[in-house]
């Protein structure tokens, strides 16, 4: 037998002993663990590229006609815009509604806007456009769409973009009349309450009357 491998049982022993805390100790400890690199890591809270704005006040801001046509604008007269809506047009193409929230937005962003009123909620999914030097909030759905719904009628509403702070619409008819257009729905017409509805016989009063101003009324000279 070769030289170094004979070991003897003493050796053995003297191999054990001083083997023997190592094993103990390794033995006493638990195994790692993802725990600590929680402890370490918490989780961020959401954060916006430019800092998030306020809700502006739109006490006596109203809807009115843009320089373009079928646009409205929404805003305090005498101030910046704050919404814009347009019906486009494209040959070939059903009539598409536009929204803008004209708020600094950061190139490439993308949000979800939140347009609740009349009853209604739609959720419209903005870019940021480039409009002029800047980028604002800008998306658009066929009119047919029912997310536009919110416009459907003559009550209040509201518009959300996350950083961007809400916007209440005061009441009015003029998007719900640039809604039904672009859908292509002709306007309602109401009959004054003076003038009978058509395909409907006048009351004998109403007759009476129409044929007192006719005797009243001069009859030309005859030649």
């Amino acid at each position: 037998m070769q030289p170094f491998l004979q070991i003897g049982i003493s050796d053995l022993i003297k191999i054990g002993i001083l083997s023997f805390p190592v094993l103990a100790l390794a033995a006493c400890k638990p195994p790692p663990t993802d725990a600590g690199l929680d402890r370490e890591m918490p989780a961020s809270e959401p954060t916006y590229a430019s800092e998030p704005l306020a809700s502006p006040d739109t006490e006596g801001a109203i809807w009115a006609q843009s320089t373009e046509a079928n646009r409205i604008i929404y805003g305090v007269p005498g101030e910046p815009a704050l919404i814009a809506l347009a019906c486009i047009e494209r040959d070939g193409q059903s009539e598409v509604m536009r929204i803008t929230r004209i708020s600094p937005a950061d190139e490439g962003a993308g949000a979800l806007l939140a347009l609740i009123g009349n009853g209604s909620i739609g959720r419209i999914e903005v870019d940021a456009t480039k409009q002029g030097r800047s980028f604002v909030w800008q998306g658009e759905l066929p009119a047919a769409d029912t997310k536009w719904e919110p416009f459907n009628g003559p009550r209040q509403a509201t518009v959300t973009v996350p950083g961007a702070g809400m916007v209440t619409l005061n009441a009015s008819r003029l998007p719900e009349e640039l809604l039904s257009e672009c859908r292509g729905i002709p306007p309602v017409v109401e009959a004054p309450d003076d003038e009978p509805i058509e395909g409907e016989e006048p009351t004998s009063e109403e007759s009476s009357a129409d044929e007192q101003d006719t005797s009243e009324t001069p009859l030309p000279p005859v030649s």
